[in-house]
């Protein structure tokens, strides 16, 4: 799962992607500080794998990753060039979401490219460059596949019309999820790197003295516009600095700041929790006497695609998955007392995985 930090320069994305990763990127007051994307690889934090590894006992305890990626700031002009937009929006097309990070709070010793505080103008700044640049490249692909369907071409042909809908809702400022209407107009949108096609959260970053506060202007307004251009994204609160300080601190003192400002979990577990629904993910969990270790899968696979997950001969000499939920296996304190006292089931490749099943696949190659 790779996620990208987009937004305005000077909106938070260094200092929110440093408190996520602790990759330490540079955050310094101005545009374009950030020029080539920075990459982190975080650990998913997950209580479940934790526990189950408290039963279990493995030398080795493997989470699940999500990697973030830190593009540097667009601004107005972006795709047709200005702020070598250009390269970052390329960028931006090689991951499967994007984090759309709006500020959302005043500073007298942060500046704002655009000279003041206005999360719409913001919002719809960075979504107008995003939908210029796809335009761009849909008409692009489209006068390239109109001389190919010209000669009869079925594909080509089916092709067009596909990317006829999709410039037509482009054209009319519009993302183009009306015209993606099968799985192949889904293929071909990644293909083409339509961004205004990839999944959307959108990050509205506060002041940490604005932290609990029930309604926040800036915030509403962000929200507002959101729902206005009939997206279902999820508009999370957070505070860049706040998460940066909590970053800082060593475990035990990290449940207490949290509570202080009134907040049960950190902005990494309530982002990755908003990831994982955006993609519509799952985790299932594995086990051996090496590592207990935690697998990310899209929500509907099946057991056969989850051993596949794992490595090709568990799928190639699939035979069945013994399968459990790691909240009755830690009841039980034991894969014998589970076994026991029938929690676990012989299921075959059909079998949906839920989120939270423990999985021991039993193959032969």
């Amino acid at each position: 799962m790779r996620i990208g930090i987009i937004g305005l320069p000077n909106v938070g994305k260094s200092t929110l992607f440093n408190a996520l990763t602790a990759a330490g990127a540079p955050a310094d007051n101005y545009p374009f500080c950030t020029v080539e994307p920075n990459v982190g690889v975080v650990p998913v934090p997950d209580q479940r794998l934790e526990r189950l590894a408290a039963v279990v006992h493995p030398p080795q305890v493997i989470p699940a990753v999500i990697e973030f990626v830190d593009i540097a700031g667009l601004v107005q002009g972006a795709s047709k060039g200005e702020g070598l937009g250009n390269q970052f929006l390329g960028h931006i097309r090689n991951v499967d979401a994007i984090a759309h990070v709006v500020r959302c709070f005043e500073h007298p010793d942060v500046t704002h490219v655009m000279g003041t505080i206005d999360p719409v103008r913001d919002h719809d700044i960075v979504m107008t460059e995003l939908a210029l640049a796809d335009l761009a490249a849909a008409e692009r692909r489209l006068d390239r596949v109109k001389k190919i369907a010209r000669s009869g071409d079925k594909d080509a042909q089916a092709e067009e019309e596909t990317l006829v809908r999709i410039v037509g809702e482009l054209d009319a400022g519009r993302a183009p999820h009306a015209a993606i209407t099968s799985d192949h107009d889904a293929l071909l949108a990644r293909e083409i790197g339509l961004l205004t096609a990839l999944p959307v959260i959108y990050a509205a970053n506060i002041s940490e003295e604005d932290l609990g506060r029930p309604e926040i202007p800036e915030v509403e307004a962000l929200a507002g516009a959101v729902r206005r251009l009939a997206e279902t994204a999820e508009v999370l609160v957070f505070s860049a600095e706040f998460e940066a300080e909590l970053a800082d601190l060593e475990e035990a003192e990290r449940a207490e700041f949290l509570t202080s400002v009134g907040l049960e979990q950190s902005g990494l577990e309530r982002f990755v929790a908003a990831c994982y629904r955006l993609l519509g993910l799952e985790t299932f969990f594995t086990f051996n006497e090496k590592e207990a270790r935690a697998w990310t899968i899209p929500a509907g696979a099946t057991a056969y695609d989850a051993a596949g997950k794992i490595h090709t001969d568990f799928q190639r000499g699939f035979i069945r998955a013994d399968t459990i939920h790691v909240e009755d296996f830690i009841a039980a304190g034991s894969y014998k007392v589970a076994r026991e006292k029938g929690l676990i089931r012989s299921e075959g490749r059909e079998h949906l995985v839920q989120d939270g099943d423990v999985l021991l696949f039993r193959f032969n190659v």
